[in-house]
């Protein structure tokens, strides 16, 4: 006699597996819940617009949006935002996290920047914002103290492309001979920049500088900062 075995010929999964699909459905809805929660949070705490100028999350500008760690200044009246001791902010975008500032003018017709008395920049270290290394600086109108620096202070350095090829500026500083460049990066210019009095009466910055492009196709100078997300809760 022959035996044979006799299976159904429709297989029920098993209980394990069941299971298993419940559980990852069930993750698949708490991820997606928890996302849609920290979304309509941010939402709620998104400061409203200054002027025309939107401002995202975690940038604050008082006391009830935004993050506390995160202020910025709202100038109500001309609807600009600046930076706590620094200029007007000129763009910000929330997906790389940067915003750019607007360095300080230089005097009508002189080779000294409006804020030379300062420290020019200063950032508290122990805030979530520090100088992103994108920025080109030109110290212009120095002494012969900077030659000895470790800075591009050579004929071919490109502030005087910048003085040459800027009438409005070759107008006060074409005269000042010595002029150096450098590019932020490192802790030496992560929090503060600072130019001497006694060594450079004047600055300027740019973002992202392109050095093969001639000086009409520069960008505006601007001073980029970045920040870092807030923990999360």
């Amino acid at each position: 006699m022959i035996w044979t075995s006799h299976r159904p010929l429709h297989s029920h999964p098993s209980p394990s597996l069941h299971r298993y699909g419940n559980h990852a459905t069930l993750d698949v809805f708490l991820r997606a819940a928890v996302a849609l929660l920290l979304a309509t949070s941010i939402a709620a705490l998104t400061c409203p617009h200054c002027g025309s100028t939107s401002v995202p999350y975690p940038l604050s500008t008082s006391d009830t949006c935004g993050h506390p760690s995160y202020k910025i200044l709202c100038n109500t009246t001309s609807g600009s935002l600046s930076f706590p001791t620094l200029n007007k902010i000129v763009s910000i975008n929330p997906d790389t996290q940067r915003l750019v500032i607007s360095p300080a003018p230089l005097v009508s017709r002189r080779c000294v920047t409006m804020d030379l008395r300062t420290l020019v920049v200063q950032l508290n270290s122990s805030l979530p914002f520090n100088v992103t290394s994108s920025n080109t600086i030109m110290l212009l109108n120095c002494s012969t103290a900077l030659l000895q620096s470790p800075l591009n202070c050579t004929e071919a350095s490109l502030c005087h492309a910048y003085v040459n090829g800027t009438p409005s500026v070759d107008r006060g500083c074409g005269d000042s001979p010595i002029c150096c460049t450098f590019k932020t990066g490192g802790s030496t210019t992560a929090y503060w920049i600072r130019v001497r009095e006694d060594e450079c009466r004047a600055y300027t910055i740019f973002v992202n500088l392109d050095p093969t492009l001639s000086v009409g196709q520069w960008p505006q100078p601007g001073l980029e900062i970045e920040w870092t997300a807030p923990p999360s809760n």
